[in-house]
């Protein structure tokens, strides 16, 4: 029976390993890559060429999506400081009209 690899073996030890148990075998299959590869490579190319596409429609997509969402945070930012702005000139109003008030009350009484 013959031994369990290691899972973190990497491929390249696993390749050595089979060369050095079973070299015929290991060369027949080398020759048949390199003889089917002509072969192989042009009914890939589609299959390669559409997984690039979907990548790339994915990428434009992400893109377009990351790049909304940053508008829309820039627009809650830009809010919120308008918000806070109005908030402050309404306390800055409010202490003003109070001062006011009370300057008034003192010359009232004053005289």
């Amino acid at each position: 029976m013959s031994q369990m690899q290691p899972v973190k073996d990497s491929i390249l030890n696993q390749v050595k390993n089979t060369y050095r148990n079973h070299p015929m075998q290991t060369l027949a299959v080398g020759m048949g890559v390199a003889i089917l590869a002509p072969a192989v490579l042009p009914l890939m190319k589609p299959l390669a060429k559409a997984a690039i596409k979907s990548g790339v429609s994915l990428y434009e997509k992400t893109k377009g999506a990351i790049a909304e969402t940053g508008e829309v945070i820039g627009d809650i930012v830009a809010e919120a400081k308008a918000e806070a702005i109005a908030e402050e000139a309404n306390k800055v109003s409010v202490a003003a009209g109070l001062m006011a008030t009370s300057n008034t009350v003192k010359d009232t009484q004053d005289n």
